[in-house]
């Protein structure tokens, strides 16, 4: 692999972190503290829950495996927690562990992009990390703006306003 196509790869990681980070910002604006924490049923999980979620999955993942620090993760208590985190607290700290991800996919060299090593039980590359982190966030970031389209009945939560989406291909 290449600098140029490492470089590219890190950029294309780091824009997709940043498109879930900003469509969960613009569902978050449209729930209440108390919708953070509702759950469709006692088998699902809430936005909370999900938040706190993401944040140990990205970093146990990027933060760590990819930028070479302890793996702290506590993995059942992002699900067991109920309500206690207030919404601008965990958008927060959403936001907080994404920079400290996207830090991470940035400084990380081409030889470490190639290395296998072992991450949450699975053998993967850095380059299947960063694709690990990218996806799962991206269909977390699915599952919160379903809920919150549920919770609001909203047809749509704004993230390509003033975009064309019929545009074809050039």
């Amino acid at each position: 692999m290449t600098e140029e196509i490492a470089k590219e790869f890190k950029e294309q990681i780091i824009y997709r972190l940043d498109e879930s980070t900003r469509m969960v910002s613009l569902s978050f604006d449209k729930l209440s503290e108390d919708d953070i924490w509702k759950r469709p049923n006692k088998n699902s999980n809430s936005i909370g829950n999900l938040i706190l979620h993401l944040c140990g999955n990205i970093t146990q993942y990027a933060i760590s495996s990819l930028g070479g620090t302890e793996d702290k993760r506590k993995r059942d208590e992002e699900f067991s927690a109920k309500e206690g985190i207030r919404k601008s607290d965990l958008l927060n700290k959403l936001k907080d562990t994404v920079i400290k991800a996207k830090d991470s996919v940035e400084k990380v060299s081409v030889s470490e992009l190639l290395r296998k090593r072992e991450v949450q039980g699975f053998n993967m590359s850095g380059i299947g990390i960063a694709i690990h982190v990218t996806e799962h966030y991206s269909y977390h970031t699915g599952q919160i703006a379903f809920w919150t389209k549920q919770l609001k009945d909203k047809k749509s939560l704004g993230f390509y306003d003033g975009i064309d989406l019929n545009t074809k291909n050039q």
